[in-house]
């Protein structure tokens, strides 16, 4: 890499880019029960549940939703910033124990750069959520993973 390229540079701070993201669900309470137990590792609570949906979010600010509606949300993807390797696989074990399928299990995802630890899974619609770690070293321990999830 380049210096001063993304993959080079230390991620201490960032800018939020979005503040926060709605998927709509078929089955609001299979998808609660996937999100609650996968977003759980990562710091994520409820902060809000109404009769037709949750908003989840890390120190009071709702960050993340899903609503009961049509059509549902397919296809997109969402990212979720981990506190290290363990929040990553933890995200990983419980999203796949409650309905979630694998897409691309818990490693180092090189094309990003060598410090890229994630997991992702396909949620009940399809779409692609992931957990991430951006260690501030490479990670030369764990399953190296190329090309795209």
């Amino acid at each position: 890499t380049t210096e001063g390229s993304v993959s080079s540079r230390a991620r201490t701070v960032r800018r939020i880019v979005v503040d926060h993201v709605l998927f709509v669900v078929g089955d609001l309470d299979a998808s609660r029960r996937l999100y609650s137990a996968a977003l759980a590792p990562l710091g994520f609570e409820e902060l809000h549940v109404q009769e037709d949906g949750v908003s989840y979010g890390a120190e009071g600010l709702d960050d993340f939703t899903i609503a009961r509606g049509t059509p549902v949300t397919t296809a997109a993807h969402v990212a979720f910033d981990a506190e290290g390797r363990a929040a990553v696989d933890a995200f990983f074990e419980a999203a796949l124990a409650n309905g979630a399928t694998i897409r691309g299990g818990p490693g180092v995802w090189t094309q990003y750069s060598e410090g890229y630890y994630a997991a992702f899974v396909n949620d009940l619609h399809g779409n692609n959520v992931e957990a991430v770690w951006h260690a501030p070293e490479p990670v030369t321990n764990a399953p190296q993973r190329p090309g795209v999830p």
